[in-house]
């Protein structure tokens, strides 16, 4: 598109140019020959009155061209001369409406088509300026004249010739800049497509991994706190086993110490007492083992939940153990109680 309105302006601009060239060399050239412009034998004239109308009116542009031959000449043709009109030397334009030959001298007497009569004086060979072409342009005249003036050479011939001018001056600054410039390597247009495309799925791609690396940060964060959160509930399974070890053994102990308080009152059947007592003891030494092994099975299947439940599964290992102790302490009391009503028995 921009190419294609340089283009325009140019061709217009050298339209305007020729334009203004040729009405110069009408202008200057007039100015010269009595105002009778001359372009390579061809006269552009101004109508001036509308004598000749309707062939042409006042204010059109017509085209004459000089005569070689002035006996080429006939009635019926249209032609420019000088004649005196009111005093002044003048030119006209009429049609020869007659031939008037004397000694070989021809003279021809006009009229112009919108006149009744002839005009007064003829148009003798010296005074004829050339024959009409058939060529008119209507109101075009006026603007001749106007361009004629001081006034519309300057606005119409001047004006547009320095911006023309300015114009093809600015071009050779810029054709002149851009020779002296590095040249660039020219970048394929598939070349930038591709480059758009893989730029667009650079960013797809980072706006897809921030949300993706941000999950991994909060799982992260997440597994921290589990872990911890493990690490407390196995500190607390660890602290409850050791408590339940401890009531055994203090109930190991208590069971003991009856056991051999009632085999001192009755002395004769300590050996059975005795055995009693291993009994209890061994009996105590299992439900210990038990609790332990119980406590340690919670506690895998605490960590084997603990993203879900891991405070749950610590409460319920605490009710377990204590549950665990309580039965180890009612057994080893039951144990005590039937060993000391075995002894009053043998008594």
């Amino acid at each position: 598109m921009k190419k294609t309105l340089s283009i325009i302006v140019n061709v217009v601009a050298w339209i305007v140019l020729i334009l203004a060239f040729l009405i110069t060399i009408v202008v200057f050239s007039s100015g010269r020959n009595n105002g009778v412009a001359n372009i390579m034998g061809y006269i552009p004239m101004t109508v001036a009155s509308d004598s000749m109308k309707p062939t042409f009116s006042k204010g059109d542009l017509i085209v004459c061209r000089e005569v070689d031959d002035i006996n080429s000449l006939k009635e019926g043709d249209v032609i420019t001369f000088w004649t005196v009109i009111d005093g002044s030397r003048v030119k006209n334009t009429h049609r020869i409406v007659g031939v008037n030959e004397f000694e070989s001298t021809r003279s021809f007497v006009t009229r112009g088509d919108n006149n009744s009569l002839d005009d007064t004086l003829p148009a003798y060979a010296s005074d004829v300026i050339g024959k009409w072409t058939n060529v008119k342009l209507a109101g075009l005249g006026k603007v001749m004249d106007f361009l004629r003036t001081k006034t519309g050479f300057f606005v119409c011939i001047l004006i547009p010739m320095a911006l023309f001018f300015l114009f093809e001056l600015y071009k050779f600054i810029v054709t002149l800049i851009e020779v002296k410039r590095p040249e660039n390597p020219e970048i394929d247009e598939e070349e930038i497509k591709r480059r758009a495309v893989e730029e667009y799925l650079a960013s797809q791609k980072k706006d897809a991994a921030d949300p993706v690396e941000e999950a991994a940060e909060k799982l992260e964060k997440a597994a921290e706190a589990a872990a911890g959160t493990v690490g407390n509930a196995a500190d607390k399974i660890s602290d409850a086993a050791e408590k339940a070890a401890d009531k055994a053994e203090d109930i190991k102990d208590e069971a003991a110490e009856k056991i051999e308080k009632a085999a001192e009152a009755a002395g004769n059947t300590v050996d059975k007492i005795s055995d009693a007592a291993e009994k209890a003891a061994d009996n105590a030494e299992s439900i210990k083992d038990e609790a332990v092994e119980k406590t340690e099975n919670a506690a895998d299947a605490i960590k084997d939940t603990v993203e879900d439940k891991t405070e749950e599964a610590a409460g319920k290992i605490m009710d377990a153990a204590s549950g665990i102790i309580e039965d180890a302490a009612e057994k080893l009391s039951e144990t005590a109680e039937k060993a000391i009503g075995n002894t009053e028995t043998a008594e």
